[in-house]
């Protein structure tokens, strides 16, 4: 049975500033979900953790090189369809621990979208690497008072808890890769379910 009139729901985004897709969906989200009255909440965790338990080493786009090369062409159509600056990096996976615990300690803060569309740009666009102080300081400013005390609480052991117990949770959840979407139990996984994830989430759109 389809509800008419229902109230919005939250849209859950789980995301890695190493994953490519997540630097699609996180460079639009925000803006989309604003568009259709969605609430996002953000998800960082680590794909890392959660790949292992799948037996995996690193990434299937790594381990695979036939769909390695698919995905890097099908990054160029698709930045080039959304208008999203893109470049191949250097590195891939890119590791990115720091600005994760960051994005984690200010997953509730107001700035958390900007910020992670600064990250995003640094490792996507500029070919920068992103897991260290500098780079993040950079992505901080203008954002917080104080990117030192960011820095220092991102680093403090009650935070580091938290982003691995995100990503926990991401594998209790069945999340197998990265970007995935949550609206209540119901999930949408990959760049491209972003507007359908979003539809599902909307007020007064109905959901089956």
């Amino acid at each position: 049975m389809t509800q008419h009139g229902r109230a919005p729901a939250d849209l859950e985004f789980w995301f890695e500033f190493g994953s490519n897709y997540s630097y699609l969906a996180a460079m639009r989200v925000e803006a989309l979900a604003r568009a259709a009255g969605v609430r996002v909440l953000w998800r960082p965790f680590l794909l890392g953790p959660v790949f292992r338990e799948l037996g995996w080493s690193t990434s299937p786009f790594v381990l695979q090189a036939a769909k390695g090369r698919y995905m890097w062409r099908d990054m160029e159509r698709e930045a080039a369809k959304y208008g999203i600056a893109w470049r191949r990096p250097s590195v891939f996976p890119r590791t990115a621990l720091l600005p994760m615990r960051v994005a984690t300690l200010g997953a509730e803060a107001p700035w958390i979208g900007e910020f992670t569309r600064r990250v995003m740009h640094q490792n996507w666009v500029e070919d920068r690497e992103i897991d260290d102080a500098p780079a993040v300081r950079e992505a901080l400013a203008g954002l917080v008072p104080d990117p030192e005390a960011v820095l220092a609480a991102a680093l403090a052991p009650d935070n580091k808890l938290r982003l691995r117990a995100n990503t926990g949770l991401a594998g209790a959840r069945g999340i197998f890769g990265a970007p995935t979407f949550f609206v209540g139990d119901e999930m949408f996984w990959g760049n491209d379910r972003l507007e359908d994830a979003i539809a599902w989430a909307a007020p007064g759109q109905g959901r089956a």
